[in-house]
């Protein structure tokens, strides 16, 4: 085991080995955040359920109030009808065939893929390339719709997908360390409830075995389930 830089024993000392409420641990992130950017700020959140069974697979999208603070790149795939469309809402990227080219080719430059149900023909065939970096298109997921304009506005907005993973986690990003405790403690609060929503009915026992955070290259803190509302 490498040996521990400076600011990894400084934030080893602030954080201790227990569990914190949601607002004291939004406040310690920014004592332990020591990048010299913008730090990401994670949550993982470990649920009872078994992802191997389709019926407790726990997938689905949050706004959040505050945003993630990440400039997302969106590439739109639509019919020539609906470029005008995307490019007004702030799409980064707008066509189709050239730019199925592109990612044919190993262009994957972007954060979102937003298509439409008449072009998934198309679509469907860089399942290979998109399907492992997790940028292919989902109905459920609101990325394949008529309304691209919309789903544009959303993501830009703050719009993210979450899945469990094999091991039962859900591990996504829900700000950046500059921002206040406060939005971040909201852009987690509106996550989570909405990850206690989605309950299968056919998970039994606890569902949210943990919640943590962290920010890029720090620890994570623990926080303590009780303190949020509504789960």
């Amino acid at each position: 085991m490498g040996k521990l830089t400076k600011n990894q024993k400084l934030s080893n000392a602030k954080v201790e080995n227990r569990e914190y409420t949601l607002e004291d641990a939004t406040a310690l992130l920014k004592e332990i955040s020591f990048t010299k950017f913008d730090a990401s700020v994670d949550v993982a959140v470990r649920l009872g359920v078994d992802p191997r069974k389709a019926d407790q697979m726990v997938r689905g999208i949050a706004t959040l109030p505050h945003g993630t603070g990440k400039d997302v790149r969106v590439l739109v795939l639509c019919t020539p009808d609906k470029e005008q469309d995307a490019k007004d809402a702030g799409a980064d990227h707008v066509g189709l065939d050239d730019y199925i080219k592109k990612i044919e080719g190993g262009w994957v430059d972007i954060d979102v893929i937003i298509t439409m149900p008449t072009v998934m023909a198309k679509v469907g065939k860089l399942g290979r390339v998109l399907g492992p970096r997790g940028l292919m298109p989902n109905p459920k997921s609101g990325t394949v719709t008529l309304d691209v304009a919309k789903a544009v506005n959303e993501v830009k907005a703050g719009k993210i997908d979450f899945k469990v993973d094999k091991t039962g986690i859900i591990h996504t990003s829900i700000g950046k360390s500059s921002f206040t405790p406060d939005k971040i403690a909201d852009n987690a609060k509106e996550l989570i409830q909405i990850i206690s929503k989605l309950k299968p009915a056919s998970s039994k026992g606890t569902y949210f075995k943990s919640i943590s955070l962290s920010t890029t290259m720090s620890r994570s803190i623990s926080i303590d389930k009780s303190s949020i509302p509504g789960i």
